[in-house]
């Protein structure tokens, strides 16, 4: 069986895994050029919060931030196999600026696109490697998908609409066709966002403009839609519950995914504030098992995930990793016969070139072989986010 080998984002970083090795982070030059800029510039500015300069300024010593440039956080938001054999296609984005990224087999890193009109993510390389699929946000909470060329030039919208469209996928039988999720979104009266439907599938034919639903469910959202070599359509689904913004804390959470960058860091820099407090001040009694920060959640899907249950019940647990999803996120295969669930409790999922599918449910990856006789499970790691198969 020849080795596995896999890209995955975990803890907001890249980690390259082939076959019974151990995974290797790699660290964007990008992104860490961005923060080493950040860094002198508070260099330069350190003045103003320290003597006369903070005197003046009115800062105390405990507000007087650190010059280090650490904080400036850089969003890796999507990853995907490349056309060339070993290529790992990224996006990431901070407060200003959206990019899409390269990177070779040997670690070389290319700069395909950047921009600071839009964010740019969910990233699929064409098979025969002359493009590149995206979906593109301008800011007005709606995404659309877009396609560039395969060196970053000539991005261009292929749909279009007051629509939440995601996750495109080409076809690999039919090389101008696309596969992606799309939501409808419902707005008030002064235009603002309201909430979004249901997600469905949609395969769009870039010749003729045709547009295909292919699966949809008032009460369940389809996400991720990939078409596999024999034509069957893989998907997870999960049930739908578009829960109004104001219903709480975690209510408002739920709609973080369609935020500006600004607001969602700020939402995790709070979260996190609030977690140090907490851990300051420990029940009378408690052990260390009890304590729930409410840092220990992360977004996917657009859905607020808590780990930290997961995360105890496992150094408890000597057989199967449990899932950081509920089980009914289930993984699709759908064809003409109808629909098979392979998995449960997926939060993940790829299709290799040889037609076996990788899975994540956020502690482990598994691979499925393309028979679908055998599951074996190829690594366990920690907050597992998204799968490219290489």
């Amino acid at each position: 069986m020849a080795q596995t080998r896999l890209a995955f984002v975990a803890q907001g970083r890249l980690h390259l895994h082939v076959g019974d090795g151990a995974p290797r982070v790699v660290e964007s030059a990008f992104g860490r050029s961005l923060r080493d800029r950040a860094a002198q510039i508070q260099n330069r500015n350190a003045w103003k919060m320290q003597g006369f300069g903070a005197r003046f300024m009115g800062l105390s010593g405990s507000a007087r931030p650190a010059p280090d440039g650490g904080d400036f956080p850089i969003l890796l938001t999507s990853v995907a196999r490349g056309s060339a054999p070993g290529e790992v296609l990224y996006s990431l984005e901070t407060r200003e600026i959206s990019g899409v990224f390269a990177v070779d087999a040997s670690g070389f890193e290319r700069r395909l696109f950047h921009t600071a009109d839009f964010r740019v993510r969910d990233l699929a390389a064409h098979p025969d490697g002359t493009a590149i699929a995206v979906s593109v946000s301008q800011g007005s909470l709606a995404a659309n998908i877009a396609v560039l060329n395969a060196d970053g030039s000539d991005l261009r919208d292929v749909s279009e609409g007051d629509s939440l469209d995601r996750a495109p996928h080409w076809d690999p039988g039919r090389p101008r066709r696309l596969v992606f999720q799309s939501a409808g979104l419902g707005r008030d009266a002064s235009g603002r966002l309201a909430g979004r439907g249901p997600f469905a599938l949609q395969r769009l034919d870039l010749e003729s403009g045709e547009l295909q639903c292919l699966a949809e469910d008032p009460g369940a959202d389809y996400l991720g839609p990939q078409v596999a070599p024999d034509g069957a359509l893989y998907y997870i689904r999960r049930p739908f519950g578009n829960k109004p913004s104001g219903s709480g804390p975690l209510g408002a959470l739920k709609d973080a995914a369609l935020l500006p960058f600004d607001l969602v860091v700020g939402i995790l820099k709070l979260l996190s504030f609030a977690a140090t407090l907490s851990r300051g001040r420990k029940r009378p009694g408690a052990s260390p098992e009890d304590d729930a920060s409410p840092a220990e959640q992360f977004r996917v899907w657009g859905e607020t995930i808590a780990v930290g249950r997961s995360t105890r019940e496992e150094r408890h647990d000597a057989g199967e990793v449990p899932s950081l999803v509920p089980s009914s996120w289930q993984l699709i295969r759908q064809t003409q016969a109808g629909q098979k669930v392979l998995a449960n409790g997926i939060l993940s999922f790829d299709i290799a070139p040889d037609g076996s599918v990788l899975y994540s449910n956020g502690r482990a990856v598994h691979r499925i072989d393309p028979d679908g006789a055998r599951t074996e499970r190829v690594h366990v790691g920690n907050l597992i986010q998204q799968v490219a198969a290489l």
